[in-house]
């Protein structure tokens, strides 16, 4: 079976961190090729700090250029286009249903573990794949780590859910903090790959 990772978010904008971890992710665990989904209307966000999602694919799409394991998907914009709001597990039914043969595994941060039971069905997102929770370096330290590992345990327990942990080295960047970078004019080499920065100066974004 086809062992397929995604990476979602609302990537406003992408960063060398994303990029980072998907590749830990497809080394890790031996994937196929890893799907980066910019969320349509993200409904657990701040709309008027999020650039439209036409935008904020096509910054994905120049990241993510010359890496043939790496592929868009614009599977939430068409809910974007409708004005509604980006659930994951929908996008997970969507994904099972147009290619039932794949295993799939949902990257995310391994600080939104804490978070997943707010999501809308939390339980069928954890039935529908392996949830891979990105570890950066500050919560290795031991009482996070067991805090974290206690957390896992909770939702193997009660979602019978399938998680693993990515080990990932030092890389502390966030879409936040390259935006008020770009706002107080200060550059964000290394930050963003070399395409999406010329993207960004170009349409004069987050300016």
């Amino acid at each position: 079976m086809k062992r397929i990772g995604i990476i979602g978010g609302t990537f406003n904008p992408i960063h060398n961190g994303h990029l980072a971890i998907a590749k830990q992710a497809k080394e890790q665990f031996l994937l196929e090729k890893v799907l980066f989904i910019p969320s349509g209307v993200p409904y657990m966000k701040d709309l008027q700090a999020v650039l439209p999602v036409e935008t904020r694919c096509e910054m994905t799409a120049a990241a993510i250029a010359g890496k043939p394991y790496f592929e868009l998907s614009d599977i939430e914009a068409a809910d974007a286009a409708q004005g509604k709001n980006t659930y994951t597990y929908e996008t997970l039914q969507k994904l099972r249903t147009a290619d039932p043969d794949a295993v799939y595994y949902f990257i995310l941060g391994a600080d939104s573990l804490y978070d997943m039971e707010q999501w809308k069905n939390p339980d069928l997102i954890f039935q529908y794949c392996t949830v891979l929770a990105a570890v950066r370096g500050e919560e290795r330290e031991t009482s996070l780590r067991q805090k974290l590992t206690g957390q896992i345990q909770y939702l193997q327990g009660k979602y019978h859910a399938s998680i693993a942990m990515l080990e990932m080295e030092g890389m502390q960047l966030s879409s936040t903090r390259i935006r008020k970078c770009i706002k107080e004019g200060k550059s964000i080499q290394n930050m963003v790959p070399e395409a999406v920065a010329a993207y960004i100066q170009k349409h004069h974004l987050y300016e």
